[in-house]
């Protein structure tokens, strides 16, 4: 199978040496590896996505050297899918609707609990399950207008097989190679029933970036470690969706002089202010280690 991997930034924001050194470093992977190198806009949460953004980010890309070897891929081009997914599992009693703000959310897990401190999983608070049973599910549609939520215990439980995990080949705190293990009761003690769908928008991170990979034939998925923890959730979804688990490398991140790791609204590390101020793509190169 030929190595396939890609960079799928969000049009939200301008490019950062963070997303450079993970874009670079798939692009090199790729080449080196005599594979493919892909792109995909995640602009599936259109009230934050912007045009002027994606352009952005095909002109940085250019700038660094960088050529993919498709039509890049759009997330808003690809509803059908989602949708299909989510009538998938709905009607396999795996999704629930969910009527709660994350204010609702913040001051149901901030009750006192024996004096428990809130529960956070890689979306922030753990969901304390408040919509569970509290809407039909014998419908054979989703209601519009509400969040989705994957009932965890519900998914695991259907499973035909205990999940095997996935193998890391990069640094994020195991050996290159090893299979990590993905256990069912970190996913419903640690994770919780997470949101596949939101109210203002069709569909979630968690389900899109699995379908997809899929979609794009990824054989290894180059990401930073900040996305290990939601890998597991990702494995899960794989096998409840008959999807092939790729490989996986989370990889280093770039950070601040304050040790603080690089976010989009930190112009200052702006690929574009780099470019204004006459630094070259090798410069990049040297500043981020590659």
């Amino acid at each position: 199978m030929t190595f396939t991997t890609r960079f799928a930034p969000s049009p939200t924001g301008p490019l950062h040496l963070g997303h450079a050194y993970s874009a670079l470093l798939a692009h090199d992977m790729a080449r080196a590896a005599n594979g493919r190198f892909l792109l995909r806009i995640e602009d599936i949460d259109h009230t934050r996505s912007r045009p002027e953004w994606e352009r952005q980010i095909y002109d940085d890309l250019a700038w660094l050297g960088l050529a993919w070897d498709a039509t890049p891929m759009r997330q808003s081009d690809r509803q059908d899918t989602y949708r299909a997914a989510l009538n998938d599992l709905w009607s396999r009693g795996l999704l629930y609707a969910c009527s709660c703000s994350r204010r609702d959310i913040a001051a149901a897990v901030s009750a006192p609990q024996e004096g428990a401190e809130p529960a956070f999983g890689p979306d922030g608070l753990i969901y304390p399950g408040t919509c569970r049973h509290r809407y039909p599910r014998d419908r054979d549609f989703p209601p519009e207008g509400m969040a989705l939520r994957l009932d965890m215990a519900v998914a695991l439980n259907a499973l035909p097989q205990p999940l095997s995990g996935f193998a890391e080949i990069g640094p994020a705190g195991v050996l290159p190679g090893h299979l990590v293990p993905v256990r069912a009761d970190n996913l419903t003690s640690s994770v919780g029933d997470i949101v596949l769908s939101r109210k203002d928008f069709l569909g979630s991170y968690h389900l899109s970036v699995v379908l997809d990979d899929s979609a794009q034939e990824i054989t290894h998925v180059i990401r930073g470690k900040d996305l290990y923890d939601a890998t597991h959730i990702h494995v899960l979804l794989q096998a409840v969706l008959g999807i092939q688990t790729p490989v996986y490398l989370h990889h280093r991140l770039i950070r601040d002089e304050q040790g603080r790791r690089l976010a989009k609204r930190d112009d200052a590390r702006a690929l574009a202010t780099y470019r204004a101020e006459g630094l070259t793509p090798l410069d990049i190169r040297k500043k981020i280690g590659l």
